[in-house]
């Protein structure tokens, strides 16, 4: 087991409650992210490690979703894949191309700025189903799924919660198809962008087969407890836990 013993003990968990954080409502990255660099891997690696080992939730919550995945409407779905390809490509090549001093010094803007979408996501959805019919076009569709699946690749907090504004600003309203939606476009680019950060040397798989385990687990475990948790509670201790890690990265 890669550290001493306390401190796989602490990623362990981080990755239990993170994977369960994505099943129910999302937000993992609060969790791993932090307990990986407090484990000593430099911040690139623990942001490619992290993302690497919530992979298989992702997946998972595509494949619980097959009867209502298709493609959207305003954007098929080779065209959707090809957007979330590259998006998430170009993503996972800056973040390797950052150096480890600046993403440290953008890691608590990022979790912050995520940390804002899940307080205010809710609320923005609302406004957004209160418009007027005015969905995007084709083209404002493909490039809105380019630039998150750009933001994707770089850092994953937050994804979810920008991808169902998209879905709902480009003319989706059934939540199940938007959720299966979310959850491919998720498991699309990050699959691709692991691709990335593998041939690049940045994930560290030691890790990885310690914290899988625990992602298999508290993936079942989250989307258990989210049927009898209430929406409201788990998402706002989400907020807690984002505004918590990102002080914690201020200092």
């Amino acid at each position: 087991m890669p550290g001493d013993f306390l401190t796989s003990v602490l990623v362990i968990a981080a990755a239990f409650f993170g994977a369960a954080l994505n099943a129910a409502a999302g937000g993992g990255s609060f969790l791993t992210l932090p307990a990986l660099i407090y484990a000593g891997i430099p911040p690139i690696a623990a942001n490619a490690t992290g993302t690497t080992a919530l992979l298989p939730g992702y997946l998972a919550s595509t494949w619980g979703f097959r009867e209502d995945l298709g493609p959207p409407r305003a954007v098929g779905m080779t065209a959707l894949l090809l957007a979330c390809l590259v998006g998430g490509g170009i993503g996972a090549g800056l973040l390797i191309a950052t150096s480890n001093h600046a993403f440290r010094a953008l890691v608590p803007w990022l979790l912050l700025f995520a940390t804002a979408l899940f307080a205010f996501g809710p609320a923005l959805l609302r406004r957004m189903g209160r418009q007027p019919e005015h969905h995007a076009s084709r083209l404002q569709a493909l490039t809105g799924l380019f630039v998150v699946s750009i933001y994707g690749g770089y850092f994953n907090g937050g994804l979810g919660v920008l991808l169902l504004a998209l879905l709902t600003l480009i003319g989706e309203v059934h939540l199940n198809r938007m959720n299966a939606l979310k959850n491919a476009v998720s498991a699309v680019l990050t699959l691709f962008a692991v691709g990335i950060y593998a041939a690049a040397g940045t994930v560290r798989w030691g890790w990885v087969a310690v914290m899988l385990p625990a992602v298999l687990l508290g993936g079942y475990a989250g989307a258990r407890a989210a049927r009898r948790i209430p929406p409201s509670v788990m998402r706002w201790g989400i907020v807690v836990i984002g505004l918590v890690m990102s002080a914690l990265f201020f200092r």
